[in-house]
């Protein structure tokens, strides 16, 4: 190596061992908090409702979204939001708009934010007509004590956490965040999600739940529904203590599919890679198929079983009464019991 490219060496390391030294002493002043290096601050503004509203939109980008029951039966908006990246709030037609209006110019777009920007939202408890919330990196929080005829809730890369009831349809949509819903009723349910998780857990759906996952898992615990479809490319799915009066559809690319304590009227089962584990389970018929999974465990009634598999083991009770339980896979194993209840 020549002398001067030593020298350039030398100098390069010199520089980055400053720099590093100038971030430790700025963030030790600053007690290790990030914010402070913020170039953009946040203020927090206030906004009285007294217009009367049934229905609720709201559309922002980067703020957490929370709904939250009034102690005092007013309706106020609180955000705390950056000074040129402003909400307005205001009624219309009977609908409370909550919009964000960016009035930034070009290069202050150019910038380092640390700090969280939050949208409250305070409305007296009871029934409202339609509510939307679209945003992109936020979170959306929805809690029980609210109920809608119909909620919809989109998200790029926040989670949405649902906890109010709808007398309609409940639809959340999510990129890369995570989808919860509990403890609430409605007559449908339609969760999208690309990477992230989904859980409905104590929920009474009189109608279809449709669940759609490129990349995640999936979890439906203590659920009741007419009918539930659930398509997904990679992750697990689990159901437990989860009764549909119709049809339950599964398809999984790769995966493990998990049934305890689950009842349906018709279970039809895909997956290429992954097991299907049954546990006290059971429908009036049963089709399952996999490429390189096994399909164990126990169902609670007897049924005429049609097993089929290239290179696994088949153990299957040789019934003659019941419902017919189609089973086909590649390289798994067959293992089914009836235990009954």
């Amino acid at each position: 190596m020549s002398k001067g490219a030593k020298i350039w060496l030398i100098a390069a390391g010199a520089l980055i061992l400053f720099g590093g030294l100038i971030f430790v002493v700025t963030m030790s002043i600053l007690k290790w908090d990030f914010t402070g290096l913020s170039t953009e601050k946040c203020e927090t503004n206030y906004y009285e409702i007294t217009d009367p509203f049934t229905s609720i939109d709201i559309d922002t980008e980067t703020s957490d979204v929370y709904l939250v029951p009034s102690e005092d039966g007013k309706c106020s908006v609180e955000c705390v939001e950056m000074k040129n990246l402003k909400h307005t709030a205001s009624v219309k037609d009977g609908k409370l708009k909550i919009k964000l209006n960016d009035t930034r110019k070009w290069y202050e777009h150019i910038g380092i934010v640390f700090s969280s920007t939050k949208i409250t939202l305070s409305i007296p408890k009871g029934e409202y007509e339609r509510l939307t919330a679209n945003g992109s990196t936020g979170d959306v929080n929805i809690p029980s004590e609210l109920s809608f005829e119909s909620i919809d809730v989109t998200s790029s890369t926040g989670n949405i956490n649902i906890n109010s009831s709808a007398s309609g349809k409940i639809t959340a949509r999510a990129t890369t965040g995570s989808v919860s819903l509990e403890g609430l009723s409605a007559s449908s349910v339609d969760v999208s999600v690309s990477t992230g998780n989904v859980s409905i857990l104590d929920a009474n759906v009189l109608g279809d739940i449709s669940i759609e996952v490129s990349t995640g898992r999936t979890r439906i615990s203590d659920t009741s529904a007419g009918s539930i479809t659930t398509e997904g490319s990679t992750g697990d799915l689990s159901l437990n203590k989860v009764t549909s009066t119709g049809r339950l559809l599964i398809e999984r690319s790769t995966g493990d599919v998990s049934l305890d304590n689950t009842v349906a009227a018709d279970i039809d089962i895909t997956t290429d890679t992954g097991d299907v584990k049954f546990d006290k389970s059971d429908a009036t018929e049963i089709k399952v198929r996999t490429d390189t999974g096994s399909v164990l465990g126990n169902l609670l009634s007897d049924k005429i079983f049609f097993a089929r598999s290239d290179t696994g083991r088949i153990d299957v009770p040789k019934t003659t009464v019941g419902g017919r339980c189609d089973i086909e896979t590649d390289t798994g194993n067959i293992i089914i019991a009836v235990s009954g209840k």
